[in-house]
């Protein structure tokens, strides 16, 4: 993800002037200069911040054959009937998209709402090579099934380095009960 971004500065402040703003970032010919507003929030919510940031900047150097890959599986969700997401954000443009007949025919709403999905995926990608995450459940977020096949094409597009696992080892019961190779 680093090679694609390129140069990070990452600056951490009380807070950056509004309230409701708790980061912001540029991309500036030298690389990303990122901020975020420490004030009142924790170390963990910080870090997920910055790694949203890094996800929102993602999307925009994401190249177009991944880019349609990641549209074509959120296509799929939707037509599958899928209300959840993988976060607030991206739950806020998801909903704000299939608000109304104008609204869903936006092409600004489509891919504000693309964006933000891919933005939170990159962030819990991370997030979930660091520690064990817990998978959230009900309408507002994603089925594990969903989420499995998002994670699973991150992991094909930025592997996971050397020690990272994704996914726990699965136990011999379930190795015995797979499918025989083609």
């Amino acid at each position: 993800m680093l090679r694609q971004l390129g140069r990070c500065r990452v600056c951490v402040v009380k807070d950056l002037g509004r309230s409701r703003v708790s980061s912001r970032w540029t991309a500036t010919d030298s690389g990303l200069e990122i901020s975020l507003a420490a004030a009142g929030r924790e170390d963990h919510d910080i870090a997920l911040e910055l790694l949203r940031c890094l996800g929102q900047a993602l999307w925009e150097k994401l190249p177009d054959r991944r880019r349609k890959a990641y549209w074509l599986l959120l296509d799929e969700e939707i037509r599958a009937g899928v209300p959840g997401e993988i976060d607030e954000d991206a739950l806020r443009q998801k909903s704000l998209l299939f608000s109304n007949r104008d609204s869903a025919s936006s092409r600004l709403r489509l891919e504000r709402y693309g964006a933000a999905s891919f933005a939170g995926m990159a962030a819990e990608y991370v997030h979930s090579l660091w520690h064990d995450v817990t998978v959230r459940t009900g309408a507002a977020f994603v089925p594990a099934e969903q989420l499995r096949r998002r994670l699973e094409l991150f992991a094909r597009w930025y592997p996971p380095g050397p020690g990272y696992r994704l996914f726990p080892p699965r136990s011999p019961s379930r190795q015995n009960h797979r499918a025989p190779a083609r």
